[in-house]
């Protein structure tokens, strides 16, 4: 079992693996904020404080979502991550405002 540690909230969890942290967290009352869950408003913006190594790999849609100083900094969508091993994870209240898609022109 993964072990899952919300330090925002508290909660520690142990998980299956390739568990999404969204859904533990929704799931087991973990706190971490959400709206849309598929990648696209970014609400579900989570700190790795460690355990990076044990996630799934960075998908497009964070990479469009948050860009790469943020997921250099170890931001991650919770919705878009999966875990492989243990993991400790915060959030801000008022998160990181990620970066918008450019309008079609």
């Amino acid at each position: 079992m993964q072990k899952i540690d919300f330090k925002t909230s508290g909660k520690k969890l142990e998980v299956s693996k390739e568990s999404n942290l969204l859904r533990m967290s929704i799931r087991y009352e973990g706190g971490i904020p959400y709206k849309c869950g598929g990648g696209i408003c970014g609400t579900c913006v989570v700190k790795i404080d460690d355990g990076a190594q044990n996630l799934s790999k960075v998908s497009k849609k964070e990479v469009e979502r948050l860009g790469e100083d943020l997921i250099a900094q170890g931001y991650r969508l919770a919705c878009q991550t999966f875990v492989n091993g243990d993991v400790e994870l915060n959030w801000e209240e008022n998160p990181i405002r990620p970066k918008r898609k450019a309008a079609a022109k």
